[in-house]
């Protein structure tokens, strides 16, 4: 960060389906993303404000390696809305309409398609110490009241299955489930209703962040286990507080489509740098 300090450090503000981020490009250098660093800018008054923050890092294996950061400081596992932006960008650096990127979920697949973006997030973890949870239980009937599902998308999840997510306190109980002993690494937490044939309404609190417009990785879980329930098919539209995500769980993985957008491009100052 020092070499950063006297000269700024560019970023990207980037969203997709509401679920904001900051992107940091460290391609050809060394990261640069700290506790520090993610906290101060993940600061909505004092800093740039986000849900999570991604660093693009060099690969010898694929197009790029991606890290995620949560505005508390901590590193996310996954974010796929966040993977479908930062591909996006690199796509258009390459002049290419697919990628192929390393996160600590391991390779990932992304895609154009009629506008939007698509990634597949990987195969769900289904298995209690997969997900991970703190000892064997039924992970499609969680010992916690509201009888959840437990997914793993390369980050933990505890779906639960209302008749209206609108009427979920989620403030109030979001930061309950996240701590819960259950989850040895905290979870995110999904509250769900079906509003159609194939079609849920979710809310979502993300460990870590706390209430978000959307989650990418969250609404991949919330179809697993929605199709797993009997409630859905494999293919399930997902309205969102910031807009609308389609999951496909195939063969090959559970594949995620949506809007992406660039909103503006910044410079973190010297002095802000300096005060880390």
């Amino acid at each position: 960060m020092d070499r950063n300090a006297t000269r700024g450090l560019p970023f990207i503000k980037m969203h997709g389906a509401g679920n904001d981020f900051v992107v940091i490009d460290s391609r050809g250098r060394e990261a640069v993303v700290t506790p520090a660093l993610a906290r101060a800018l993940g600061d909505r008054n004092r800093g740039v404000g986000f849900d999570q923050l991604a660093e693009i890092r060099s690969s010898q294996d694929a197009d790029f390696a991606l890290d995620f950061w949560n505005n508390d400081g901590t590193m996310a596992g996954a974010c796929g809305n966040a993977t479908r932006c930062v591909s996006d960008l690199v796509m258009a650096d390459l002049g290419r309409d697919q990628v192929e990127l390393i996160t600590a979920r391991g390779r990932l697949q992304a895609r154009r398609e009629d506008g939007r973006v698509s990634v597949n997030m990987g195969h769900p973890q289904r298995d209690w110490d997969q997900v991970p949870l703190a000892h064997r239980v039924d992970v499609m009937h969680l010992p916690l009241p509201g009888d959840p599902v437990a997914v793993g998308m390369g980050n933990p999840h505890c779906v639960f299955f209302v008749p209206d997510a609108e009427a979920v306190p989620l403030r109030d109980l979001g930061p309950k489930i996240e701590h819960d002993p259950l989850f040895p690494h905290k979870t995110n937490v999904e509250f769900a209703s079906v509003i159609g044939p194939d079609h849920l309404r979710m809310r979502v609190w993300e460990r870590g962040a706390g209430v978000t417009l959307a989650c990418g990785s969250g609404a991949c879980a919330t179809a697993v286990a929605a199709h797993l329930r009997g409630l859905t098919g494999r293919r399930v539209t997902l309205q969102l507080d910031g807009g609308v995500l389609e999951i496909d769980w195939r063969q090959d993985g559970v594949w995620m489509t949506g809007p992406v957008a660039r909103v503006f491009d910044g410079m973190l100052s010297p002095a802000f740098l300096a005060a880390l």
